[in-house]
């Protein structure tokens, strides 16, 4: 496994692969990777001849007030993680490779970015989008895989993908969760034993929701005032947002269906966590 931080130097590196017929499989991630990322780099194994992963943590997507400075990094983990992966290459940049100086580009998006995450987040799926645009000039990747956890920026991925005429075949991975239901991420280490816990009401909000749905619920405020007791009877847990989607568009519905999103971001203590759930699609 190669690990490469120049830019221009990954770049000539997947083009002559690209020229010699090969198959490149691209996992893009901000590192301190954990299973989920695991199950993503086992999928891209099977799915190119060559396996490459990003780690950059992309300033453009944190907000002022955010966690861009003491976000998790362990870039000698994450190696030992990727190349027990099959990991034939690790692109880790630093933002002044990624971002020079002079530099100005912008994407710039539509209704998917609105709801969600898009409301409470301005601009982060703008850098999101950018730093995924950029990634992909540079890997040159046949296939790019992305966990569904963060189901609204697969979205606006593909709808980038799908506009720009971008040759890359977008694939979502299942959210993989910890024994007891808590999705993983990379954010789960700034929890304490405590707060570790009492994140696992937003499992709880979630089984609540499907349960009910599983038993004919399909009143939009019945099943979202059922997860919100969930949330509300832990003291730590704030909402940021609960609410039920269409799965494709974003756009609110008046009755759940099997293609109904049901998404939520909730801060225990001061850590901010996502997770959601396609109520006709297994957990």
């Amino acid at each position: 496994m190669k690990l490469i931080h120049d830019v221009a130097a990954m770049q000539q590196t997947m083009l002559q692969l690209k020229r010699e017929g090969r198959r490149i499989a691209f996992v893009p991630t901000m590192g301190f990777l954990h299973e989920g990322h695991a199950s993503l780099l086992r999928e891209g194994r099977k799915r190119g001849d060559i396996l490459a992963l990003s780690i950059f943590v992309n300033p453009a997507q944190f907000g002022p007030h955010e966690d861009l400075e003491r976000y998790p990094r362990n870039l000698d983990g994450d190696c030992a993680l990727a190349e027990g992966c099959g990991a034939d290459f690790v692109f880790a940049p630093t933002a002044t490779g990624m971002y020079p100086p002079g530099f100005q580009t912008t994407v710039a998006l539509g209704p998917l970015t609105k709801p969600l995450c898009g409301a409470s987040r301005p601009g982060h799926f703008n850098g999101v989008a950018v730093v995924v645009a950029k990634l992909f000039g540079i890997v040159q990747p046949d296939v790019a895989l992305f966990g569904r956890k963060d189901y609204q920026q697969l979205a606006i991925i593909r709808q980038m993908v799908h506009d720009l005429n971008l040759p890359v075949e977008i694939v979502g991975m299942p959210i993989v969760r910890e024994p007891d239901g808590l999705a993983r991420s990379s954010r789960n280490s700034y929890l304490t034993a405590e707060q570790r816990r009492q994140a696992l009401c937003l499992y709880r909000a979630i089984k609540q929701v499907r349960e009910l749905f599983a038993q004919g619920e399909q009143r939009v405020d019945w099943l979202l005032a059922a997860a919100r007791s969930q949330i509300e009877a832990v003291a730590a847990a704030t909402i940021e947002y609960l609410e039920l989607r269409d799965g494709v568009t974003l756009q609110p519905v008046d009755r759940a269906t099997n293609e109904t999103l049901l998404a939520l971001a909730v801060k225990i203590g001061a850590t901010r966590l996502i997770d959601n759930t396609v109520l006709g699609e297994a957990l």
